[in-house]
């Protein structure tokens, strides 16, 4: 894994002001800013293939788009336990507040005890969201199919075998973000146009670079008996002796 790279790979390309600035623009925009996700995915398997540089043009919004809420859908599915514990936190709530003076007291124990819970069940889950769900991504990557989010036992198995490589690409692209997000905003938030876009391309690269290494190395061609003009390697042609 070539960290150093990854955050800066980017600049060799000799567009990547005009790249970045669209990209930068589009995650500003809702909805929208599917599109800037499909062209991470796209930079993803670019460097997965060996071609980190030049970055993709912009030349696929529609499909762009298409595979970035994809990825919205799949996110929001794996965010299901969420969006239930959160739904049984409120109704913990209403129930603890409608009960009477005399035993609010007991109530409002039982109902400190579930949601103390609940809350840590929301924050295993979250955690387990944001270690499983690059892998799927990359899964998606790798296959083009939708399904591919929920292969469970083939993103578990990717992340077992890359586990080192995995952790620290995950931790860099964080600090990525951290980054890109503190440098935005020190420039009165118009330098989140490049710096979140930016944070966008370097978790590409990582990712990238581990697809590469699950990608099949190809074929090396046995070596042919015969020389390059159809004379046996290493003696005299054919007929003379």
């Amino acid at each position: 894994m070539d960290y150093g790279k990854a955050v800066k790979y980017m600049f060799d390309d000799k567009d990547w002001l005009k790249k970045i600035l669209i990209g930068g623009v589009l995650n500003i925009i809702p909805v929208v800013n599917f599109i800037p996700v499909g062209y991470g995915l796209r930079t993803l398997k670019a460097v997965g293939e060996g071609r980190d540089t030049p970055l993709p043009e912009w030349d696929d919004w529609g499909g762009d788009f298409m595979k970035g809420l994809l990825v919205a859908v799949a996110g929001l599915i794996y965010a299901i336990p969420i969006i239930v514990l959160a739904i049984l936190s409120a109704i913990v709530t209403a129930i603890a507040t409608s009960g009477s003076s005399g035993s609010s007291e007991t109530a409002g124990g039982i109902a400190t005890l579930c949601l103390s819970g609940i809350t840590c069940l929301n924050v295993l889950w979250g955690i387990a969201m944001a270690l499983f769900l690059p892998s799927a991504i990359l899964k998606f990557v790798k296959a083009g199919e939708f399904g591919a989010f929920f292969r469970f036992g083939e993103i578990w198995d990717f992340i077992k075998s890359n586990l080192g490589d995995y952790i620290v690409a995950l931790l860099v692209a964080w600090l990525a973000a951290v980054v890109a997000s503190v440098v935005g905003s020190i420039a009165c938030g118009i330098g989140v146009l490049f710096t979140g876009f930016w944070a966008t391309l370097v978790a590409a690269n990582l990712f990238g670079q581990l697809l590469a290494k699950s990608m099949p190395a190809a074929p090396v061609p046995p070596a042919s008996p015969f020389g390059s003009y159809g004379e046996p390697s290493g003696g005299a042609p054919a007929g003379q002796v």
